[in-house]
């Protein structure tokens, strides 16, 4: 144990912050030694500060039961016991900014679930399969901070997990156009069924906020650094529409690609069949082996059935076929608390390891 990471979650009380505790449970390289959340809940042992409210379908891990939830605010004492931190804080985007700040001027590297960093220009938002390059960035980032080995990066919205990582595979095709409507589970926004009863039988088609982030995020991931920036992609241009749906976990996407060099509908296939990325070079621990996979059948992929290929980690892509007005359309399947939150900054967190950035 005593070779393992130390790590800290900054808002561990929250369904991310849970999950988070769940994925590194029995993780080969990092091991959780500090929670921290708001005054509320700190001075409280982790099994007090959740009565009621542990939100996972698997049982609270013993070894953080009686751990005492430390104050999120009191960053020294924090940073004395930890070489890094995920952080899944519920503040202000301007709280967050500042206190993820904070962490990495203390010295702790900081891989972050929230939103408020993603256009920072020198902080890198990654899908460790897609950009890993991008994590050059935080030397520039360290300069600007004054850090040795404290930075902040982030994973990108959940919602853009069953589409972007396509973009990607298909990049020679060149995409230029993407319509994509977005039906997304409620554990998104934190709740479950019985938090949130009014969702059953229910659709709600407006998502704050979640509409520019999956139009611009994907660009940002599949752009370039030039000097001390992340400079977005200009194409393709992508339009969206985000909808919560009655689903615990799991987002499905209806998407419409056209591109610059029309491919067919087999090379499209064998490109995203065959993608992959340094996480799966390195055997990274949380690493799918096959990142995205297409399935035949004309009804799939399926929440039910599929959320959890590749333990939440993988992508499955189904119903590919040419499209009247745009060339091809497809829909995908991606969990959005393992690989669109929780899993996918672990995963990140891996790759930076790795790299040796932590």
């Amino acid at each position: 144990m005593s070779e393992k990471l130390k790590v800290g979650i900054l808002g561990g009380t929250g369904m991310v912050g849970q999950r988070f505790i769940s994925l590194l449970e029995d993780h080969t390289w990092f091991e959780v030694v500090c929670i921290a959340a708001s005054a509320r809940s700190a001075g409280k042992t982790y099994e007090e500060a959740v009565a009621g409210r542990w939100k996972m379908t698997t049982p609270m891990p013993e070894a953080v039961k009686k751990m005492v939830v430390m104050n999120v605010q009191e960053i020294d004492k924090v940073a004395a016991l930890v070489d890094f931190v995920f952080s899944a804080v519920d503040m202000t985007k301007e709280e967050i900014r500042k206190i993820e700040e904070d962490y990495a001027k203390a010295e702790v590297p900081v891989v972050s679930n929230n939103s408020a960093h993603r256009w920072t220009d020198d902080v890198p938002m990654i899908i460790p399969e897609i950009n890993p390059d991008h994590a050059a960035i935080i030397e520039a980032q360290r300069k600007r901070l004054g850090t040795k080995r404290g930075f902040v990066a982030v994973k990108p919205n959940c919602s853009i997990q069953s589409y972007a990582p396509l973009l990607a595979a298909w990049k020679e095709f060149e995409p230029v156009e993407v319509i994509a409507s977005t039906y997304q589970a409620i554990s998104g926004a934190g709740k479950t069924f019985k938090e949130w009863p009014e969702m059953e039988g229910n659709v709600i088609p407006y998502i704050g906020g979640e509409e520019e982030k999956s139009e611009q995020e994907p660009l940002k991931i599949l752009g370039h650094i030039e000097g001390d920036k992340i400079v977005k992609a200009k194409l393709p241009v992508i339009s969206t529409q985000c909808i919560r749906i009655p689903v615990l976990n799991g987002h499905t996407a209806s998407v419409f690609v056209r591109f610059n060099k029309k491919p067919t509908k087999e090379q499209l296939i064998e490109k995203m069949v065959s993608f992959s990325g340094e996480p799966q070079a390195l055997s990274l621990p949380s690493a799918p082996k096959q990142f995205i996979r297409y399935m035949e059948e004309e009804n799939r992929p399926q929440v039910a059935l599929d959320v959890d290929y590749e333990n939440g980690m993988g992508i499955s892509i189904g119903r590919l076929r040419e499209d009247t007005v745009y060339d091809f359309k497809f829909v995908g399947l991606s969990h959005n608390t393992i690989r669109g939150a929780a899993g996918g900054a672990v995963l990140c967190a891996e790759l930076l390891k790795a790299k040796g950035y932590i």
